[in-house]
């Protein structure tokens, strides 16, 4: 997408004249949006300082001594510590004022000034001298790796009347940079001036794209790089694993800290368990603590199974366990008596042994009718027996 603030009218930058909202978002990469913009502030007391953005986002502070109107993105020529350097307008008004008291800058003699808006020529002349950027920063690599010198060329850029040219490294150690700065300036005929940035600006200046799919923070609008502890992600619960923890940059991402005072206030109440819970089960040691639902899960040594409770409960067990008390389990302090299966079952057991007792008369009873019906069977004569049939036929006389 083409950004609308690059468009020229009468060889002049035109500007996008959105008040800092830059309308295709190409405009740098330190977009900051005025949000003062709508408010009438006073002309005549107008802050005179000005926000100027350079290459890769590096940005510095110039007085506007001339009275120049000048808009959001427009091109100006400012002073330099030798000659002149050319950059962009990021902010203006009272906004300035207070980047200024963040970043604890003096509004005194010291702020350089602003010379004028530039022309047509001062940025043919700019592009031609940014051309020269890419060939001096292989070479230098070469000058370094023949010196054996322990430090890391991220960047260079050249002052815009072409006398100065700044070399941006990072290094672990101190280094001793006098014969390279001799090499430099006999090879490229210019002023070098070295300077040391950290691995999170050397990211920021450099840029790329994060895990999360977007552009790296520190070079789209994070400016201020604060200390990231490996305490940040154990407060979050999150795997101390190095490799998912560092940036681009090596470092811990910056946007650990994002969320870690959320994190912190969620944290207050929960208990510290450093010791296991001690029950008439067993020891039950701490797994894993869910902050905002406010849970926690503990899991016995010998049980696969994690049982979850709440932080009145967890604070409960503590005070027993302080007080030389062992609840009976984690849900209860005192395991209910038992009734004996004997007497749930009485009732039961007086039902059967009722029938039981009842099935077993009438057999008898039953058994007795029988007998004596076979008895008195037994006791009548054959008053007409039957004839026996003879095999052999009827005897003879």
């Amino acid at each position: 997408m083409g950004c609308a603030c690059g468009t020229k009218k009468d060889g002049k930058v035109s500007g996008c004249n959105n008040n800092g909202a830059c309308g295709t978002g190409g405009c740098n990469k330190m977009n900051v949006f005025d949000w003062l913009s709508n408010m009438d502030m006073p002309v005549k007391d107008r802050f005179q300082v000005v926000e100027v953005r350079f290459k890769n986002g590096r940005k510095d502070f110039y007085r506007n001594t001339e009275g120049l109107s000048l808009t959001t993105g427009d091109a100006i020529i400012v002073e330099a510590a030798t000659g002149h350097h050319l950059g962009h307008v990021s902010l203006q008004g009272e906004l300035v004022r207070l980047q200024m008291q963040k970043k604890k800058v003096a509004n005194d003699d010291e702020v350089l000034k602003i010379y004028r808006l530039a022309n047509q020529k001062d940025l043919e002349k700019f592009e031609e001298i940014k051309k020269r950027d890419l060939p001096t920063l292989y070479r230098t690599r070469e000058i370094i790796q023949q010196l054996r010198l322990h430090m890391k060329l991220s960047d260079v850029e050249y002052q815009a009347d072409n006398t100065k040219a700044t070399f941006f490294y990072s290094a672990e150690d101190r280094v001793d940079f006098r014969e390279l700065i001799k090499l430099l300036a006999t090879e490229f005929k210019i002023r070098v001036e070295m300077r040391q940035i950290s691995l999170r600006q050397e990211a920021g200046r450099i840029g790329g794209i994060g895990v999360c799919g977007r552009e790296l923070c520190c070079s789209t609008w994070l400016t201020d790089f604060k200390n990231v502890a490996t305490s940040a992600a154990r407060y979050q619960n999150l795997s101390l694993n190095p490799s998912k923890l560092s940036g681009q940059c090596g470092r811990l991402k910056c946007c650990l800290n994002y969320e870690l005072e959320t994190y912190m206030e969620a944290l207050k109440g929960i208990p510290e368990v450093e010791t296991p819970l001690l029950t008439e089960r067993g020891e039950a040691r701490l797994q894993k603590t869910d902050i905002f639902r406010r849970i926690m899960w503990f899991g016995f040594k010998e049980d696969n199974n994690w049982y979850p409770l709440n932080i009145d409960r967890v604070n409960e067990i503590l005070e027993m366990n302080k007080a030389g008390k062992k609840p009976a389990n984690l849900d209860i302090n005192v395991e209910e008596a038992k009734i004996p299966i004997a007497k749930l079952n009485s009732d039961l057991e007086n039902m059967d042994r009722k029938f039981h007792d009842k099935s077993k008369s009438k057999k008898k009873k039953k058994n007795k009718n029988r007998n004596k019906d076979r008895r008195n069977n037994q006791s009548q004569p054959n008053r007409n027996p039957q004839p026996r049939n003879n095999p052999n036929g009827p005897k003879k006389e």
